[in-house]
């Protein structure tokens, strides 16, 4: 494929509620966000992707929105949101929205005239069934039934997700019409792009018939029936031809479901989106990305396996966006590294594993200090409506509420969400004020303060990883190369970045023990090296415990 100007961005994820308070009452705002754009330029980074921001009743923080066209009060103003486009633009700072748009809140004036007036347009809007019963079996993604009665009718509605984000109705094309309307009119604003939220879920089976049930409530997974479904083409074409295509926007779709057969029609030359999201390897843990309490041992060497089958399947057509934290995710620390979370080699070592891949890098706020998960003890703790319901799940399932309470610790969208550690002050430094989500105790020693400025901190390896993908010699090879993978021990993930003449091997011990590892040439020059410590000879090196080690040969 041709460059594009988006390869190039290193991307920054904001969850605003818990990045910074600017007013101190314990929530984070769009000020807040502007407060710290010198942190951000300081790091590195070229865009910033913010979750929602859009007004919402928040029951599931900000993804259930009541108006597109207006910021919720607790985040701030419109006059807000142009006053960071504007000074990010400064900056040379690019910004990104989240895009939700395949269900509403229930609070949505399109959904509350629906209940009203069954009989206006409105209706149609959205996805109702008559009956006296509950159509099918269907489960949604945070454990309970898809469908919610409405009140004093015989008549349910469709929700993928929460009951209070009713899925909308794209096969309505007027509704279809509507959309692009929010789509065209924010990126007429001035912003850069969308990332854009569970874009599969569009398309459903229409039988809606009942299917073989996978738990013991007797439902089934929604998702093998509503997510990437047969003619899902027609509406993603249509979407692009009346949006995106008209300018020269990027695009990251979350875009579970995706077989790497269909990557083709989904960021090829002519592909819906620029790029996607693939969680494969983010969900090797769980058998499940919806069923927590479904644990999976895993090895390194799966590990491997899943992130270079993913990066070869999507070089073959388009671009990645790669990840290892987001706001759905627990920190990567905790998930990836487990015991050894706190050791900075390793910290550092994963970074510049994910961070060289082949696509454009994305970085979860706190990720660059190296947070790590919080272990809640009471299911009171929590805030996220899906681990509340993976918890109840969870006991349906034969768990105890200790077993069931160690699985959401595990994977509780919570972990990413506690509120950014900006120093060891009290609350953090986030706010004056005691903060929405109870806060991860271990901002005592994991704070930006105590790294900013300091040589072998989590924080200037990150903005040197950055500085050597975007402005060292080897840039073209890092951004644009090709990807191809290398054998190595079963502790070690290794892959080489070519491109024209220049060949970067690039090696990441997973270890807490040396290991020994084979590469084809000779050694040229260092391009990272996480340690102090190098041993390299003609086709053989060894790696010291948690080292990252990246090296031209000729």
């Amino acid at each position: 494929m041709n460059n594009k100007w988006w390869q190039k961005e290193v991307v920054y994820q904001i969850y605003p509620k818990s990045f910074y308070d600017s007013n101190n009452d314990g929530i984070g705002d769009i000020k807040g966000i502007t407060s710290k754009l010198d942190y951000l330029k300081n790091l590195g980074i070229t865009m910033i992707w913010i979750c929602p921001i859009f007004k919402s009743p928040m029951d599931d923080n900000g993804y259930d929105i009541s108006d597109y066209f207006d910021i919720s009060e607790e985040f701030g103003t419109m006059y807000d949101l142009r006053e960071l486009i504007d000074k990010a633009k400064e900056k040379n700072i690019k910004i990104i929205l989240d895009l939700v748009i395949n269900h509403t809140s229930d609070e949505h004036p399109w959904f509350k005239e629906a209940l009203k007036n069954p009989e206006s347009k409105y209706h149609d809007y959205y996805i109702f069934k008559n009956g006296k019963s509950v159509p099918n079996n269907w489960r949604s993604v945070f454990g309970t039934s898809v469908w919610e009665k409405v009140e004093d009718r015989d008549e349910y509605y469709f929700h993928a997700f929460g009951k209070k984000q009713p899925d909308l109705n794209w096969e309505n094309p007027e509704l279809r019409n509507e959309l692009y309307k929010v789509v065209n009119k924010w990126l007429d604003f001035g912003i850069a792009g969308f990332r854009i939220d569970a874009i599969t879920f569009i398309k459903k089976d229409l039988t809606f018939k009942s299917i073989e049930a996978d738990g013991v409530d007797g439902m089934a997974k929604c998702t093998k029936v509503s997510r990437n479904q047969k003619g899902i083409d027609v509406f993603l074409k249509e979407l692009r031809a009346n949006t995106f295509s008209k300018y020269n926007c990027v695009t990251v779709a979350e875009a579970p479901g995706v077989e790497y057969d269909e990557l083709s029609n989904f960021i090829g030359e002519d592909g819906y989106f620029s790029m996607i999201f693939d969680f494969k390897y983010a969900d090797l843990d769980v058998k499940s990305g919806s069923e927590w309490f479904k644990r999976v041992n895993w090895t390194v060497k799966e590990l491997n396996e899943k992130i270079m089958k993913s990066q070869i399947s999507i070089q073959k057509t388009g671009w990645a966006a790669n990840f290892i934290e987001n706001h759905d995710q627990p920190r990567a620390t905790t998930k990836y590294l487990i015991e050894n979370e706190r050791n900075n080699d390793a910290v550092k070592m994963l970074g510049a594993m994910y961070f060289f891949l082949r696509g454009t890098p994305f970085i979860y706020q706190g990720q660059e200090i190296g947070m790590i998960n919080f272990e809640r003890k009471s299911i009171g703790d929590f805030n996220d409506i899906s681990s509340i319901d993976q918890y109840k799940r969870s006991i349906k399932e034969g768990f105890d509420e200790k077993d069931a309470l160690h699985f959401i610790n595990l994977r509780s969208r919570d972990n990413a969400r506690t509120p950014f550690q900006w120093n060891n002050k009290k609350y953090a430094g986030f706010s004056t004020k005691k903060p929405w989500l109870k806060m991860n105790d271990s901002y005592i020693n994991i704070n930006a303060e105590s790294q900013i400025g300091k040589k072998d901190s989590i924080f200037e390896f990150y903005k040197s990883i950055i500085n050597i993908r975007q402005n060292s010699k080897y840039s073209e090879c890092l951004i644009y190369g090709k990807i191809e993978p290398i054998q190595t021990s079963d502790k070690t993930i290794g892959y080489i970045r070519h491109y024209n003449n220049i060949k970067i091997y690039c090696f990441f011990n997973f270890d807490n023990n040396e290991t020994e590892e084979y590469f084809e040439g000779k050694y040229n020059e260092t391009v990272l090296n996480n340690l102090d410590c190098e041993f390299i000879e003609n086709g053989k090196l060894r790696l010291m415990p948690f080292q990252a080690l990246m090296f031209t040969t000729i």
